[in-house]
């Protein structure tokens, strides 16, 4: 059952910022779905335990967390996310952590990320660039994310 805020969070509609994609290493490798959406679920842990937080610190400097959608949002997953991400929708925080890849230094020149991720088993509503990564399993992400709200911890 949604929650007021949650409804009251999603009824809002979504506003991104756009000046994050100035920050996303080698763009041209995402194909963007929507420019901006809002999507709700659970935090799940993307890490089996490896790390507290649930996410996979990228080389690139991004997050790597994984969002078990709600009902209403199964539509945004792909074969990708099945096969690869656990069922679940990727979700990147852009220049969260420190970048160990060479050539994605550039991307986060200048900027660190302030969003907050909530802890694993949070249901929130995330922010962001519905995209797909033409890579990999070309599974759906969201990348960049605007921002995370705890809609319950």
């Amino acid at each position: 059952m949604l929650t007021l805020l949650l409804l009251t969070l999603l009824q809002a509609g979504p506003t991104c910022d756009a000046s994050l994609a100035a920050h996303v290493y080698h763009p041209q490798r995402l194909k963007v779905l929507q420019a901006c959406v809002q999507v709700s679920g659970t935090i799940v842990d993307a890490t089996k335990g490896v790390h507290k937080n649930g996410l996979r610190h990228e080389a690139d400097g991004d997050t790597h967390g994984w969002l078990k959608v709600d009902p209403q949002f199964t539509s945004f997953l792909d074969a990708g996310n099945k096969s690869n991400e656990g069922g679940n929708l990727v979700f990147e925080v852009v220049c969260m952590y420190s970048v160990r890849q060479a050539d994605a230094k550039a991307a986060c020149k200048g900027y660190k990320s302030t969003i907050k991720v909530p802890p694993v088993g949070a249901h929130v509503v995330i922010t962001g660039v519905l995209v797909q990564d033409q890579e990999h399993a070309q599974w759906n992400e969201i990348h960049p994310v605007t921002s995370i709200t705890v809609v319950k911890q």
